[in-house]
């Protein structure tokens, strides 16, 4: 495996496979020659040097979205910039709008966005990405309940 793998890998882990009381699990769309992978979880299951280094709110009652996209190329894929938007709406309709910021890990790019939730908050998403270069828009849509207790 390359170097730029073996730190891909590494990014998902911190992410995909955090350790806590919720489950996190990796979702992902293709969307012709892409891939996106998303996820939300509670920012609390982050570790306080991620959450410092990424200027995220670590907390019980914060969440946090991931977004990755990345180019299929043969058997591998290479991340790409993208255009992410958003919104998660409760199950009572109130509308939280979701604000990306672009963040750079070597040569890993991913999206991330952050927002309240309450205890037992269901959360449905709605999210656009479209891959640097490209006009079609993949759309991501999924639904997830946050615990904060």
């Amino acid at each position: 495996m390359t170097l730029y793998k073996y730190k891909l890998i590494y990014v998902f882990t911190l992410f995909f496979a955090i350790l806590s009381n919720n489950v996190i699990a990796e979702n992902s769309k293709e969307f012709g020659d892409y891939i996106i992978h998303y996820n939300a979880f509670r920012s609390d299951t982050l570790t306080p040097e991620i959450a410092k280094a990424y200027s995220l709110t670590r907390r019980n009652n914060r969440m946090v979205v991931n977004i990755v996209v990345q180019k299929k190329s043969g058997n591998t894929t290479q991340p790409v910039k993208a255009k992410v938007t958003g919104f998660a709406s409760n199950l009572t309709g109130q509308v939280k709008d979701l604000e990306f910021k672009e963040i750079h890990d070597g040569e890993a790019i991913y999206y991330l966005a952050q927002s309240q939730v309450s205890n037992r908050e269901t959360l449905r998403f709605d999210i656009k990405a479209t891959p640097a270069g490209e006009s079609l828009i993949a759309n991501i849509k999924f639904k997830q309940q946050f615990y904060t207790d």
